[in-house]
């Protein structure tokens, strides 16, 4: 998942500014490089090795640099564009952006696989033993927890509702009970549908004991893992849960995004505040208290869907493919950096 650098470090070069370098000059220079790229050593402690100054190893390592001595390589995985992700990064100001290449064939279809694969390994790295991690339910936060190899100890949460109950067991339930699996910690699934028919059923379901007892979860969640969907039919969950009419009232409103049956205009507000007391999710202003929330969503069809829900401020870190970054990356106005995670309502 990181870039990791390849160091070569020789003790002769064929560069022609280095020959310059006398035989004892090289031979030290390349044990002076070899210590301090290679074995971790600082250069104080290889100041006092060699019986000189610090300033003089700064300035051998600076020339080894600069005279090919030694050469510094910057790799990442095939499947990663680092450039990409650098650029997307910076420009929504977020805490990580990863850019997977995805196969040709892959570039129309939202949420390729390997975006989950990626995320895994992604969570791997921010989950800290004692954490509690919050999922939401989404095809891509099932591929990911479906591809999770490792996690320190941690309590797994369900941040959502199922889009259909009887599908728990292969959804977002399931997806929950194997993170837990894998690090050891406690589960809290939400045996409820996401979508109810009106906002006095959800209350109700709130209230029962087991719900109730994951809603408590919410506030103590540290990193939380979500999905995002476009207003249209099959790459919304919460789209396809709705009658026609519903969803052409929706549109009225300017939708554009919808995550975790949360709706989002272009510029990132919240619409039709009214679907989500119908629903069995967690608050927005919740998501916006914690700490990492890493969404996953890619393919050209969710693009400016991910924009919005970018500029919502409720994500921190993003996992997405090429096709998707290359809109991301002229998608209308620079959008206010993320991590300042603001109510762009201002409710």
């Amino acid at each position: 998942m990181n870039s990791s650098e390849e160091i070569a470090v020789s003790g002769m070069s064929t560069g022609r500014s280095a020959m310059r370098m006398g035989p004892a000059e090289l031979v030290q220079a390349a044990a002076m490089a070899r210590r301090f790229y290679l074995e971790g050593k600082s250069k104080i402690q290889i100041a006092e090795e060699f019986g000189v100054s610090r300033f003089k190893v700064a300035r051998v390592l600076e020339t080894a640099l600069e005279r090919d001595l030694v050469r510094i390589e910057i790799r990442v995985p095939a499947e990663l564009d680092a450039e990409r992700s650098d650029a997307l990064r910076a420009r929504y100001g977020l805490r990580h952006a990863v850019v997977v290449e995805s196969p040709a064939e892959a570039q129309e279809s939202p949420d390729p696989e390997n975006l989950g694969e990626v995320a895994a390994d992604l969570l791997g790295e921010l989950v800290n033993e004692g954490d509690v991690l919050g999922l939401a339910w989404g095809r891509s936060t099932i591929h990911m927890a479906a591809a999770l190899d490792r996690l320190p100890p941690c309590t797994v949460v369900q941040l959502t509702g199922v889009y259909d109950a009887g599908t728990a067991e292969r959804g977002s339930v399931e997806a929950v009970r194997r993170a837990a699996q894998v690090s050891g910690g406690d589960a809290h699934p939400i045996y409820a549908p996401m979508l109810l028919p009106d906002a006095a059923t959800a209350a109700a379901l709130r209230n029962q004991t087991g719900i109730a007892r994951a809603f408590e979860y919410f506030d103590k969640v540290t990193v939380a893992c979500v999905s995002i969907g476009s207003w249209e039919a099959g790459i919304s969950t919460v789209h396809d849960m709705l009658t026609e009419e519903e969803r052409a009232h929706y549109a009225t409103l300017g939708v554009a995004a919808e995550m975790s049956a949360h709706l989002f205009d272009a510029e990132g507000r919240r619409v039709g505040r009214d679907l989500g007391e119908r629903c069995i999710t967690v608050e927005t202003d919740r998501l916006r208290r914690i700490p990492e929330v890493v969404a996953i969503a890619g393919g050209q069809r969710k693009a400016a869907a991910i924009d919005a829900v970018l500029r919502s401020g409720l994500v921190t870190s993003l996992v997405t493919d090429t096709s998707a970054a290359d809109y991301l990356m002229t998608a209308g106005t620079t959008p206010r950096p993320a991590l300042n995670r603001e109510d762009p309502d201002g409710i």
